[in-house]
């Protein structure tokens, strides 16, 4: 049975099989004689037996390899399953989340356009709306705290894209996708446009939300995150139609953020463990927020699967897990924060999340560096923050090394 989505992307209803055994298998889900692991292959170009593969190649036969930054078959193997386990008619792979972002994004919009944008974003994401796009006379509007009631405010003639990161890096807001999409559809009516609605799902990740069955057009996601999941890969995709995937393909070719063979063997390997890893984060995640709501150093815990969480309503419609991230506010701002990080003896330092091991980070001096106190303030990100990527270890152990740490702060 299918639906048509609202770009003409064709969406089979997944009853079976499941995501993880999609994320193992990919298509190749009868017998054949080959190697289990997908060869690598780590090749810059491909020879031809004559010239008559090159000139069928010139004449549009896109499936003919002929130079890796257009495409090679290691890539391309990666990116048919990163498709098959998001549920997206096809998938782009990049070197990098950034990559990934930028592309699509720019495969969307041109001078003169305009984006609208929920206010809470990933710091990198930010600083590309604030610093690069005006060079390409590209704006940004950004919606108030309150979207479902803005949107027709800010949404005019010139707006081709709507763009949404839900939950918010590092706040964990969640933002109503349903309700923003049904406003977004009623603007497109209205003012006789069609806008694109693209939703950054590295926080969640489709173990946790589905934007295409939600509606929404073009998924964007770090899979240096929680796809690679173990600290060793650099590694963005774009999800979407075969249409608008063409398009992105063609933009990577010359933006040149194309990716490598190796990183995509190393994906394809980490994908497979994709649905077990996130499912211990998620179990991990809210038993450490539980336990952490209850210190008295700690002010706050932003976690959707909490009751406290403002938007619990919410994330409990959209979400069927609430992820691996935490993010706490301590006693004492940014001393607090810094004396918490340097207390820990298994969590680790580190600016990244989405691994087995649990990385714990300040937000003011990574994702949100360089912005300014009111830009801070509009992102709802203080100095007192933590923001903390539940990794697979023992929880008891978890648990205990943040109340130690907890404890040193005055």
């Amino acid at each position: 049975m299918e639906l048509e989505g609202s770009i003409g992307m064709k969406k089979t209803l997944r009853k079976s099989p499941s995501l993880a055994t999609r994320s193992i298998h990919g298509k190749e889900r009868s017998p054949y004689t080959g190697p289990v692991s997908q060869p690598i292959y780590q090749t810059s170009t491909f020879r031809f037996e004559d010239s008559r593969i090159p000139i069928r190649y010139a004449a549009g036969e896109s499936d003919i390899y002929v130079y890796s930054r257009y495409h090679n078959p290691t890539v391309r193997n990666a990116e048919e399953i990163l498709a098959l386990t998001e549920g997206g008619e096809d998938a782009a792979l990049f070197t990098s989340g950034m990559a990934a972002i930028s592309t699509a994004i720019l495969s969307v919009v041109h001078a003169g356009d305009e984006i609208v944008s929920t206010p809470a974003l990933y710091g990198g994401t930010y600083r590309f709306f604030r610093d690069i796009l005006p060079r390409h006379a590209i704006t940004v509007r950004y919606l108030p705290s309150d979207p479902r009631h803005a949107l027709t405010t800010v949404v005019s003639p010139r707006t081709k894209l709507v763009y949404i990161e839900t939950p918010t890096n590092p706040t964990l807001g969640i933002v109503d996708i349903r309700a923003i999409l049904a406003l977004v559809r009623k603007i497109e009516k209205n003012l006789h446009t069609r806008i694109v609605t693209m939703i950054d799902n590295t926080f969640a990740s489709i173990v946790n939300q589905d934007p295409f069955t939600l509606g929404v057009d073009v998924v964007v996601e770090s899979a240096t995150k929680y796809l690679g999941g173990h600290s060793d890969l650099l590694a963005g995709v774009v999800f979407g139609s075969k249409k608008f995937l063409r398009t992105v393909r063609h933009n990577a070719k010359y933006y040149g953020g194309c990716a490598d063979p190796f990183m995509a063997y190393l994906l394809t390997r980490s994908i497979k463990t994709f649905d077990l890893r996130v499912q211990r984060q998620n179990e991990n995640a809210l038993a450490l927020a539980r336990a952490l709501e209850k210190h008295p150093k700690v002010q706050r815990v932003l976690y959707p699967g909490l009751p406290s969480h403002p938007q619990h309503a919410i994330a409990k419609r959209q979400m069927s897990g609430f992820g691996g991230m935490v993010t706490i506010e301590v006693a004492g701002g940014i001393r607090g924060s810094v004396r918490l990080c340097d207390s820990l003896r298994i969590a680790v330092n580190a600016m990244s999340l989405g691994s087995v091991e649990t990385l714990v980070s300040i937000p003011v001096y990574s994702s949100h560096v360089n912005m300014s106190p009111e830009e801070l303030r509009r992102q709802g990100v203080t100095p007192g923050m933590v923001r903390i990527s539940v990794g697979i270890e023992g929880i008891d152990d978890l648990i205990t090394d943040f109340l130690s740490a907890l404890n040193k702060l005055r």
